[in-house]
């Protein structure tokens, strides 16, 4: 286990450097140059040459490539162009925000996919799979920030059960925070559920195809014994790709319910570096959410190995 676990470490790092390569020289090879933006189109060239010098600009990539991530290795991620403020309190003021409702939309998406996935499996071809599988379709087809209008319109519009918009914070207390971001985290919720169920049923149903399933019924097991004993676990590794996945896309992806809720949250902080030329905020956030990525990923590894012990003896 140990030797897998290195592996994957190993693995992980070099994903980040190359990924730190292309997130660096992606952003900046984007036409427009911040410091003319700053400065506005009455600004003078020289004032926007000596702005340039201020911020570093007219270095060579290479050289501002290694500034940048020696910084990031030191926990310091710069400071914002525009706020002029350190980039880490912009992500400690908003992280607090995306990642509970990635959490919280996650922990809906399952709880609804795992009994419905179960369920259509478990009745194959019955009406009750065909009435699911119908709706988990439709669920993939509702664009989510569709379906965030519609909750507003009907949960806070009509019935004034939740706020329409923004974030209270946390220092209102745990439930009035957990509130506001319910209807966001629902509308996230959605189209995440609707997959996973239909990849748990998908392999739940390959897994009961399998030989040791039938040797389990054979040997005198329900049907329904067979599944959670046999069946679920060995179903497992699709499934937890695709939750790496779905949490991954929950915190980058989430920029669109951000906006149409009024949440500042980290995606709303990607829009506003992007609209603003912030590059540093941009890229700095960007390797953020990357790295988050390759951490669920390299957890989700970790738990193919407590899944399936073939996988850590490397057969």
């Amino acid at each position: 286990m140990l030797v897998f676990i290195l592996k994957r470490m190993i693995s992980l790092l070099l994903t980040l450097v190359a990924a730190s390569v292309v997130i660096f020289f992606v952003i900046e090879v984007v036409p427009g140059d911040p410091a003319s933006f700053m400065m506005g189109f009455e600004a003078s060239e020289e004032a926007i040459e000596a702005l340039r010098e201020q911020l570093g600009l007219n270095a060579p990539l290479w050289e501002r490539y290694i500034s940048w991530i020696s910084g990031l290795l030191q926990g310091d991620f710069g400071t914002s162009y525009t706020y002029k403020v350190p980039i880490s309190d912009l992500i400690g003021d908003r992280i607090w925000i995306s990642l509970p409702l990635a959490f919280y939309a996650l922990a809906l998406s399952m709880l609804i996919a795992f009994p419905v996935g179960v369920i259509a499996a478990a009745k194959r071809n019955s009406a009750a799979d065909v009435s699911i599988m119908g709706a988990t379709q439709l669920g993939i087809a509702i664009p989510n920030f569709w379906f965030a209008m519609i909750l507003v319109l009907f949960f806070a519009i009509q019935n004034h059960w939740f706020s329409a918009g923004g974030f209270p914070g946390w220092d209102d207390g745990f439930w009035v925070g957990m509130k506001g971001l319910t209807l966001p985290a629902i509308s996230l919720a959605l189209p995440q559920a609707s997959i996973l169920a239909r990849v748990m049923r998908s392999s739940l149903l390959d897994t009961l195809d399998e030989d040791y399933v039938r040797t389990a019924r054979a040997k005198g097991l329900s049907r329904r014994q067979a599944l959670w004993r046999h069946a679920l676990r060995n179903a497992m590794i699709p499934v937890l790709t695709i939750i790496g996945l779905q949490f991954s896309f929950l915190m980058a992806g989430s920029v669109i319910i951000e906006k149409v809720f009024f949440l500042p949250g980290i995606g709303s902080l990607v829009f506003l570096g992007i609209t603003q030329r912030d590059l540093i905020v941009v890229k700095s956030v960007v390797m953020l959410l990357v790295f988050a990525v390759i951490l669920v990923t390299f957890l989700v590894d970790i738990a193919y190995a407590f899944v399936d012990p073939r996988l850590r003896k490397g057969r």
